[in-house]
């Protein structure tokens, strides 16, 4: 213990008394300054014979003196407010910021209602870039907050980039197009497929392009399928060409197992979102009123009931406005304006377009898919031709939807082919155990008015819904034993349709026949 006191003494109580010496200079400086009379006699003791440069001298010397202890007082004051001042706790600081976020944010959302309700008055609503559409309940609801005067956001600070960055392209610089409106599906088919060879040189037959166009009439998700090199995905890379809204490539990847493939998530480590092409694409949907497509290409490479599955679910219900992807958990204060409680809307401009090769390097796709889809077959290519360019269009999703409803009104199933359709499906129940479904008569009975309209004809239109969603079941039964059932199918769908007819029935019975 003696030998610890005397090291302590040698070397740390050296430390600690040259420590108190730096105390006790600064007060022995203040007790100097402020000793006045030391410093008088001082001055009594040697100023008798200063001589003028030497009182000069003695001035200016105490004015820096002064200088010196006018720093340091006020120093002190500053660094003493600092560390004695009132402070809010953190937790109460941080709350106080949370709600003047939420103020913002509340502000924001009332300079768009006021933007609204400015321009209805003006009777000029789509100058601010409104859409308006009826819900459910037939109300008119907001859908395009886009307002040219509100508050941009800096994608940087967004955990959402992408999003953010769509909010203020939309804020400042998107002008909504002329839209034509004078135009029947008939014509519609007839430009797109004229546009199509004449601008992007590609060729298709009329009456797939009348299949495709009565399909998004139908259904939210068509499957093109067929060998490679057929224009499954060059037809609605064209169609986006054609209504200037360019479709979303999405290529499908062997790996994709879950949700998070197409819709992002959120990355713990950077605080930033993953957002994906896919939830881009139909998160700007909500902007604007033109048909959008999105692209799914090669679907069929991964299980598309794994990684769609919600997207099927969302898309049965039957009010539009529960269409919603739930993608984040909790809201953050700049998070992009049409995200509502952590869920993005599916417009009703947007349709899914997958693309399908059936070979062995996919995967089969399961009757969920099917049954909610539109397939379309496209087996080769049609011959080149020259047209004159008839040029793109501007066409709303408002106007071809209203084509559709007015061709459903117009040119509804008849009673005749209702009633041949009652007794071939008593037929396939008694002869194969299928029948058809109510989903499948509800598409027959949507699908068939459309295809009417854009220049099909009935018969067609029938013969197409009952090869792709009815006979298409024929390849989980043992065919093996069933051929004579099959030619006698023909047989019946001669009689009652007549030979010329229900070609697209025979021709895949044919194909079964061979394969089986």
């Amino acid at each position: 213990m003696d030998d610890f006191l005397r090291y302590f003494a040698q070397d740390i109580g050296t430390i600690f008394h040259a420590f108190l010496n730096i105390f006790k200079s600064i007060f022995g400086f203040f007790a100097k300054i402020f000793n006045v009379g030391a410093r008088m006699d001082a001055l009594e003791a040697n100023g008798a014979e200063f001589t003028i440069l030497e009182w000069v001298l003695f001035i200016l010397a105490n004015l820096i003196l002064l200088a010196i202890i006018v720093c340091l007082v006020i120093l002190s004051v500053k660094y003493g407010k600092k560390v004695f001042q009132f402070r809010v706790p953190v937790k109460k600081y941080q709350e106080m910021e949370k709600k003047v976020k939420e103020l913002q944010r509340e502000l924001l959302k009332s300079n768009y209602e006021k933007d609204r309700i400015l321009s209805m008055k003006l009777g000029d609503a789509d100058v601010s870039g409104l859409v308006e559409d009826e819900n459910a309940n037939g109300e008119l609801v907001n859908k395009n907050r886009n307002t040219v005067d509100s508050p941009c956001v800096d994608p940087s600070t967004s955990r959402f980039f992408r999003l953010t960055s769509v909010d203020n392209y939309y804020k400042t610089q998107y002008v909504r197009p002329e839209y034509e409106e004078n135009i029947t599906l008939a014509e519609f088919c007839e430009r797109f497929r004229a546009f199509s060879a004449s601008e992007l040189h590609l060729y298709y037959d009329l009456k797939l392009i009348r299949h495709f166009i009565a399909s998004l009439g139908t259904a939210r998700i068509i499957i093109l399928q067929g060998i490679s090199g057929t224009g499954k995905t060059s037809l609605p890379y064209a169609f986006g060409k054609f209504v200037n809204n360019d479709s979303t490539v999405v290529s499908v990847q062997p790996a994709w197992r879950e949700r998070t493939e197409l819709y992002g998530y959120f990355n713990e480590f950077t605080s930033k979102y993953t957002e994906t092409e896919f939830l881009r694409s139909i998160y700007e949907a909500n902007y604007y009123r033109d048909p959008s497509l999105v692209i799914l290409d090669e679907m069929n490479i991964a299980r598309v009931e794994y990684y769609f599955a919600e997207m099927l679910s969302i898309l049965e219900m039957p009010i539009q406005s529960e269409w919603k992807i739930n993608i984040a958990t909790a809201v953050w204060d700049n998070d992009p304006c049409l995200i509502t409680d952590g869920k993005v809307d599916i417009p009703n401009n947007v349709w899914f377009i997958g693309t399908i090769n059936n070979d062995d390097s996919t995967f089969a796709v399961a009757d969920k898919v099917y049954d909610r889809a539109i397939p379309i077959d496209l087996d080769s290519r049609a011959e080149a031709f020259e047209i004159e360019s008839p040029g793109s269009i501007h066409i709303s999703t408002d106007t071809i939807n209203q084509l559709f409803d007015q061709a459903k009104m117009e040119y509804s199933v008849s009673d005749e082919v209702m009633a041949k359709l009652e007794e071939m499906n008593q037929y396939l129940i008694k002869n194969f155990k299928l029948a058809f479904g109510n989903r499948i008569m509800k598409q027959l009975r949507d699908y068939v008015p459309c295809f009417i309209a854009c220049g099909g004809t009935e018969l067609e239109a029938v013969d197409f819904i009952v090869a792709k969603k009815v006979l298409r079941k024929f390849e989980s039964l043992s065919l093996d034993f069933m051929k004579d059932e099959l030619n006698s199918f023909i047989v019946y769908l001669d009689k009652n349709f007549g030979k010329q007819n229900m070609t697209i029935c025979k021709e895949y019975i044919d194909y079964l026949k061979k394969t089986n």
